[in-house]
């Protein structure tokens, strides 16, 4: 019995699609635009311009989708292509000022970075919510003050949900250090996040 594309794999995705199959490349766009652009808008700090290459990232998959070889890991591709796409354009833009990273995850919308973390309390008092709110505005400020390595590392595993060997292959180190890196940057946003604490555990 054929695998629908709701149940094939990225890499099953990726062969349909080398052997004509649209659909499945309009699957693997539906399935990964949304974290692709969020680990761009993350890395850019302009949604326009996430947006921009988001779309250069797929263009470059249908460009080159003939290099793709099945037995290879379809996120470690996609997101190595993201993160060079990212690299060349920070590079492009080094002398400007970006705008903070508490922008919209999404075009049109004012969702945040904090707006992903679960509400479990959808009763929140007023005060409450405002803590939270103040709270997730010092995870994007944490987050943005990162050393630059630590924080691609973060992206890589929180946004673009990548194990990892994976974000080993991406990014082009050991896995122990990248290993490293996260337990880095996960140390320094505790840190960060330290006069929190009291106010998160009463929101869990």
């Amino acid at each position: 019995m054929a695998t629908g594309q709701g149940d094939a794999t990225d890499e099953m995705l990726m062969v349909r699609y080398q052997r004509g199959d649209r659909q499945a490349f309009a699957h693997l766009v539906r399935r990964h635009q949304r974290p692709v652009y969020n680990f761009c808008l993350r890395q850019l700090r302009q949604p326009n311009l996430a947006e921009d290459v988001t779309q250069d990232v797929f263009l470059k998959l249908v460009q080159n989708a003939a290099e793709f070889k099945h037995e290879a890991r379809f996120a470690t591709w996609l997101y190595t292509i993201a993160r060079n796409l990212c690299i060349d354009q920070i590079r492009k833009a080094a002398h400007r000022r970006h705008p903070s990273l508490d922008a919209p995850l999404e075009s049109g919308t004012s969702r945040t970075l904090g707006d992903n973390v679960p509400d479990h309390h959808p009763k929140a008092s007023a005060e409450r919510a405002t803590v939270s709110s103040q709270m997730f505005s010092s995870i994007v400020q944490a987050v943005e003050s990162l050393p630059e390595e630590q924080r691609e590392v973060f992206l890589l595993r929180e946004v673009g949900n990548l194990p990892f060997k994976d974000i080993a292959d991406v990014t082009g180190v050991p896995e122990n250090t990248v290993k490293s890196r996260m337990r880095y940057a996960l140390d320094r946003l505790k840190n960060a996040l330290s006069d929190f604490e009291e106010y998160a555990r009463a929101l869990r």
